[in-house]
Order: C-alpha cells, then sequence, then structure tokens
C-alpha cells in the first residue's frame, strides 16, 4: 500500500490535467526492472520513439534535427491501427526531473487534442536499481465513442509501449556490464 501512495502522489505532482467535459484522461504505472538512466535513455528520444514504441515504423523530425522543445515530428503508424500518420510536437523535456511532454497536432486518426506526460522515478527491485514509469493522458472522446471507450483504447496502446519499454530497458540492463551504484542511481 505504501507503494500506490507513492505512485499516487509522484501522479498529483506531474500528472495533473484539466479534461474538459468532451475529454477522458487515465494514468498508466509501470514498473521496470532497469535503472532510470537507461529507460530514459529510450524514452527522451523524441527522435526515435520506435526504439520501443512497437506500433512506430518509422519517426522523421522536422527542420533541424534536435530534441528541443517545440520540435515536431511525423511519425508513421504500423499497420493494424486505425491511423497512418501522426504529428507530433514535444511539449516538455526535462533531463533532471526525467519529464517528457507530447502533444498530438494532426494526422489521420482520431485522437484529437491528445496531450501526454511521461515521468519516471528511481525505485530499488529486488535489491537493484529500478524504475517507476507514469504516464498520463488527456484527449478528445470522438463523435460516436464513449469516454471510458476512449479511454480502454489509448490505455492499451500506452500498456503495450510501456510493456515494450520495460522489455527493452531490461535486455540493455543485462547486457551492460557497468554496474551502476545504488546511492548514485538514487540521486538522479
Amino acid at each position: 500500500m505504501k507503494a500506490l501512495h507513492w505512485e499516487i502522489s509522484m501522479g498529483e505532482r506531474h500528472h495533473k490535467h484539466e479534461p474538459t467535459p468532451n475529454q477522458c484522461t487515465s494514468a498508466l504505472v509501470k514498473h521496470i526492472k532497469a535503472p532510470l538512466p537507461i529507460v530514459w535513455s529510450l524514452v527522451r528520444r523524441f527522435d526515435e520513439p520506435q526504439k520501443y514504441k512497437p506500433f512506430v515504423s518509422r519517426c522523421i523530425v522536422q527542420g533541424e534535427v534536435g530534441l528541443a522543445i517545440g520540435s515536431v515530428r511525423e511519425v508513421n503508424v504500423k499497420s493494424g491501427l486505425p491511423a497512418t500518420t501522426s504529428t507530433e510536437r514535444l511539449e516538455l523535456l526535462d533531463d533532471h526531473q526525467h519529464i517528457l511532454g507530447i502533444k498530438i497536432l494532426g494526422g489521420d486518426h482520431r485522437l484529437n487534442n491528445y496531450s501526454s506526460i511521461i515521468t519516471l522515478h528511481p525505485e530499488v527491485v529486488d535489491g537493484r536499481p529500478g524504475t517507476v514509469v507514469i504516464e498520463s493522458f488527456v484527449v478528445d472522446v470522438p463523435d460516436g465513442n464513449t469516454g471510458d471507450e476512449t479511454c480502454y483504447f489509448v490505455e492499451a496502446l500506452i500498456s503495450c509501449n510501456l510493456t515494450s519499454l520495460a522489455n527493452v530497458s531490461e535486455r540493455m540492463a543485462v547486457q551492460d556490464p557497468t554496474p551502476l551504484p545504488l546511492v548514485n542511481h538514487l540521486l538522479c
């Protein structure tokens, strides 16, 4: 129960969305058995989401290549989803607090006014450095759908992304021969 209270307090600090009546919002939590620096090295790459997001086939950052606030990317989505492209803007990138914020600007999908925040937090799992990832979002409910249906769909996508993030991060942690001191890791 203590862990759940901690997760809720982290969510209250960074994941405050103010949905309008025609929007839904939710948050998901994933515990990853990999040190925060490894997980953050994947999450912060606004220009390479395909490194861990299984539904992204390609990403092109428009204009000057970089990871600056306001950068815009064009993402190609793999077949099987009701979309092929998404245009997204980097809203927040904080390497000290490990926060990434993204807003969808357009695309051939129904995720209008979609905005998400991802935060990473160090934790200890089985005596080793681990990471808690919290991802929250707010999005318009499309005509013909309910808020519950919309949230269920977006939560399923995020859950797949977070599971993939855990798998990739945990593989990287096993392959990295450099042990991270627990004390230094928790100060990140």
